[in-house]
């Protein structure tokens, strides 16, 4: 054998020896395209078991990958459940409590810790954190809420008008984005979606849909909320309070208030689905992208919402609310080879666990500052005796458009003791097995005294382990300038008596 033929062998083999104790080269770690929408409730997706839509793409990504029937929001609100999936933490601690406080850029956030990971980044769609998102490599987002035709989109140091429709447009720019990648790293794509969210305008591929279906309503449509505590009653999020904005017509006269209440049911359901059909179609671009690409058995694939939604749910829109259909999150993920095709996992699982799993699998620790846990060993299947048994939610936002009062609470795979602290004082309670709709509040039943006094002591505990445990942490907007009191004349004088 040739000296020179040794040599080169030893050398692949000293190699292989050697890299046995280091981690992965990037090529091998997974690509992550997270794909979020906003306000799209789980009972709206066909996987879930919708009655009223069908979404055929979402479903592929459950079909070949998992879905988590108990995926809940640590706070019912777009800007404090994006800021917990980017710091994975609860707003208490990330301090992005309602709509207008701004993430502070001091925060630790997934796309830094992934970049030092060696991952690629990009966020297109919508952001909401009120600054620039300067963390990810690149950045082409919303301002603010953005708008559903032609919009505006931001990018370092420009602002761009797009020819278009939102949903079609996000998708074009994150194709582009993954054209334009470095091939040689492992890439985190963050396509989020305007998309179900208010005024619900739909595109004109599927402006007609629905056109002459009536939509059914929901069993709790007419909910008269009679055993529930005041805010129920103060919330001005009803069916009935849609705009003619909402609605974008003019109700036909004569309608009494049954038929109005449907009628603008009616109205709002149908192109709040159409624009999840719009959504839907486009998740399907992006897989196919993958799929012709060669990107798919590398790639974890994850489809959610920012939370829930009410679909006339209690005769409802909205969110907030710590009540099943806006607590709870759509979470589908795709990882071939790793997660089960198919597989259902029913664990409690919260946003705030996001962060720590996509940087479990892109080979990072996620730092003590995250209150989250990786739901790794949920995808795959591994035992996990030690997961936790209930969730802890909490809701700052109070004296706003919809009247929803502060509340905290904790669910169970049973029960639900939710907390009004501020504008209304009041306990509820909720035995989810015997009243799975929420519509019977047995806080006062002395049955059900036991459990309240344990649910107290759990739910004390639960504030105490995430350092929430001030009452007084409401946030409400700041009241609006004192207006100048305009100038009063001065009372006319009694003239003097005419001297004699």
């Amino acid at each position: 054998m040739k000296l020179s033929h040794t040599l080169s062998v030893l050398a692949a083999t000293l190699g292989v020896l050697c890299s046995a104790g280091r981690a992965q080269p990037p090529a091998t770690r997974p690509n992550i395209l997270y794909i979020m929408s906003d306000d799209h409730a789980a009972h709206a997706i066909s996987a879930y078991g919708s009655t009223i839509n069908a979404t055929p793409n979402i479903d592929r990504i459950a079909r070949e990958g998992a879905r988590f029937t108990n995926c809940f929001c640590e706070n019912s609100l777009c800007c404090p459940s994006r800021a917990a999936i980017l710091t994975g933490t609860f707003s208490c601690r990330n301090g992005v409590v309602d709509l207008s406080t701004p993430l502070d850029p001091a925060k630790t956030t997934l796309p830094t810790l992934m970049r030092s990971a060696g991952y690629q980044t990009a966020i297109v769609g919508k952001w909401h954190m009120h600054r620039e998102p300067t963390e990810f490599d690149h950045w082409d987002v919303l301002p603010e809420q953005g708008v559903y035709h032609n919009p505006d989109f931001l990018t370092p140091g420009k602002r761009t008008k797009e020819t278009g429709y939102v949903t079609d447009i996000i998708t074009d720019k994150c194709i582009n984005w993954l054209e334009r990648r470095d091939p040689s790293k492992p890439f985190m794509l963050l396509c989020h979606h305007k998309a179900p969210h208010r005024p619900w305008e739909p595109d004109a591929a599927h402006a007609n849909m629905y056109e002459d279906a009536d939509i059914p309503e929901p069993l709790t449509f007419n909910d008269d909320h009679a055993t529930r505590s005041d805010a129920a009653r103060r919330q001005k999020m009803a069916i009935e309070d849609l705009t003619p904005t909402d609605v974008k017509q003019t109700p036909p006269p004569g309608l009494t208030p049954a038929q109005l209440k449907h009628w603008k049911y009616e109205r709002y359901i149908k192109d709040y689905l159409r624009c999840v059909a719009s959504v839907d179609d486009n998740v399907g671009r992006l897989l196919k992208y993958l799929d012709t690409h060669g990107l798919t058995e590398n790639t974890i694939v994850v489809y959610t919402s920012d939370q829930g939604f009410y679909l006339g749910d209690h005769g409802w829109f909205d969110k907030r609310w710590m009540y099943e259909e806006s607590l709870r999150m759509p979470l589908l993920v795709r990882y071939p080879g790793h997660v089960a095709p198919g597989s259902v996992c029913d664990k409690f699982v919260q946003n705030i666990d996001f962060a720590p799993t996509m940087l479990d699998y892109a080979g990072a620790a996620a730092p003590e500052s995250m209150q989250g846990a990786s739901i790794r060993p949920l995808l795959e299947g591994k035992p996990t005796p030690a997961w936790r048994t209930s969730i802890y939610y909490h809701y700052f936002e109070e004296g706003t458009e919809h009247h929803v009062a502060a509340h905290y609470g904790i669910r169970t795979d049973r029960y639900k003791l939710i907390r009004f602290y501020s504008e209304v004082k009041a306990w509820e309670l909720y035995d989810l097995r015997q009243d799975p709709h929420e519509l019977k509040n047995v806080y006062a039943d002395p049955a059900y005294a036991d459990t309240v006094k344990d649910l107290t002591a759990q739910l004390d505990a639960l504030r105490t382990r995430y350092g929430d445990t001030n009452e007084a942490s409401v946030k409400r907007p700041a009241p609006p300038p004192a207006q100048p009191k305009p100038a009063q004349p001065k009372p006319e004088q009694p003239k003097p008596p005419n001297p004699k």
